[in-house]
């Protein structure tokens, strides 16, 4: 962020895919393990201007928000949604919309937060039920254990555990392109 304005640099969106102009959505799901550090960075630094900006208390954006996907979404998705607001190219009573929509945005958050058992001293993985057929989740997938004891060292912790997670799976995609390349070729001939 700027630190004068407060505002994103003018260049922030080069690392996200397909944004030119106003912000689109971002699918967490889609990004890069580049995009994705980038994403984590400047997301965080925004809830923290946020949350001091607003007094926005832990039961609405508790320390631990980014060890939950409901919450990582909706924070996201308030995020844009500023962007979009206070974009040159908006209308002048934008912030003001984007303002009203905190407050239920407030409200979403705080049933989240409650619902996901989060506190300012403690951070409890998410129960997800497991429906009939539906195979167990590898251990493997999982996040490092939280530390509660340095917010900001889990963060990144979790953080560079996304950007290898996703630079693994871009490796594995560029192995399988390359063998299916390879066979064709093979059965070319």
């Amino acid at each position: 962020m700027d630190d004068d304005t407060g505002l994103p640099p003018d260049d922030w969106q080069e690392d996200l895919p397909g944004l030119v102009g106003p912000p689109s959505p971002i699918i967490w799901s889609q990004l890069s393990s580049q995009q994705a550090e980038n994403t984590w960075l400047d997301l965080n630094e925004w809830v923290e201007r946020l949350r001091h900006d607003y007094a926005i208390p832990a039961t609405v954006i508790p320390p631990f928000w980014h060890r939950h996907q409901l919450l990582i979404e909706h924070l996201t998705a308030l995020w844009t949604h500023w962007l979009a607001a206070f974009d040159a190219q908006q209308h002048s009573s934008a912030p003001f919309g984007w303002t009203r929509d905190l407050d239920e945005w407030a409200n979403r958050m705080r049933e989240a937060v409650a619902r996901l058992g989060c506190r300012i001293d403690s951070c409890r993985p998410e129960i997800i039920t497991r429906w009939p057929g539906e195979p167990d989740r590898d251990p493997a997938g999982f996040p490092p254990p939280v530390n509660l004891a340095d917010r900001y060292d889990d963060l990144v912790t979790l953080i560079l555990w996304d950007v290898r997670r996703r630079q693994k799976a871009e490796r594995q995609t560029i192995i399988d392109a390359a063998e299916q390349a390879d066979e064709q070729l093979e059965g070319g001939f």
